[in-house]
């Protein structure tokens, strides 16, 4: 059985894509700084502070190896430049970038031993087009895609592929806080006129983790109904 784990993964986009890949009969583990009470799948759950490479480094050890990586794991914390505190910067760089960066770090050595592996980056469309008030968010998810494409070209002969997902606007808790006038004019700028669903989400990881998808790598996948094209 193979071994799958994703970070951010007991609550929105992170939880559809554990139910989805425990249904496909993977054997599946939790990071998050957050148990979900919510939680229906048996996978393993664990307290994990992706930011800290020290605190990564340790558990990966205690997990061993595994065959699937989900980096999943976001946090916003919007603001116009001008109004955008130092730690409003350094968090959501440290969350969404460096946590890709622990996490790829310290599980890819079994990756390379067993000469097989996926790694699904989830990153944002805003990586690719930017957004007012987003500044911390959208460098964050733009190095994601980049940091894709290089790893998928260092491992590659490894028969290990790393790509990347970008979603647009997906219905979870998060956006579900957003102002109303901003979610309508989100909804009139999707083609096929609605938001996506984590499970949405899920559906693609599935795909890009299984042996149909053996020959795509270094990709950054858009799942946004349209609205970037």
């Amino acid at each position: 059985m193979k071994v799958a784990l994703i970070t951010g993964g007991a609550r929105g986009i992170g939880k559809a894509i554990a139910e989805r890949l425990e249904i496909n009969g993977l054997e599946v583990i939790i990071w998050d700084v957050v148990e979900s009470e919510k939680l229906k799948v048996k996978s393993e759950f664990m307290k994990v502070d992706v930011t800290s490479f020290s605190e990564v480094k340790e558990t990966a050890k205690e997990v061993g190896d595994i065959d699937i990586l989900i980096n999943n794991a976001g946090i916003s914390r919007d603001k116009l430049l001008l109004r955008m505190k130092e730690e409003d910067w350094d968090k959501v760089l440290s969350v969404n970038l460096k946590g890709v960066f622990n996490c790829t770090l310290h599980f890819l050595p079994g990756m390379i031993r067993k000469r097989w592996g996926r790694i699904v980056n989830i990153s944002s469309i805003i990586g690719l087009i930017g957004n007012k008030g987003q500044s911390n968010y959208a460098a964050s998810k733009a190095g994601v895609m980049g940091f894709t494409k290089s790893i998928a070209r260092e491992v590659a002969s490894r028969s290990i592929t790393c790509n990347a997902i970008a979603p647009g606007y997906i219905a979870t808790e998060m956006t579900e806080k957003l102002p109303l006038e901003i979610k309508e004019a989100y909804l009139k700028s999707i083609p096929l006129g609605r938001a996506g669903t984590p499970e949405d989400v899920a559906s693609l990881v599935s795909f890009l983790i299984s042996d149909e998808a053996s020959y795509i790598t270094g990709q950054v996948i858009n799942l946004d109904g349209g609205m970037v094209m």
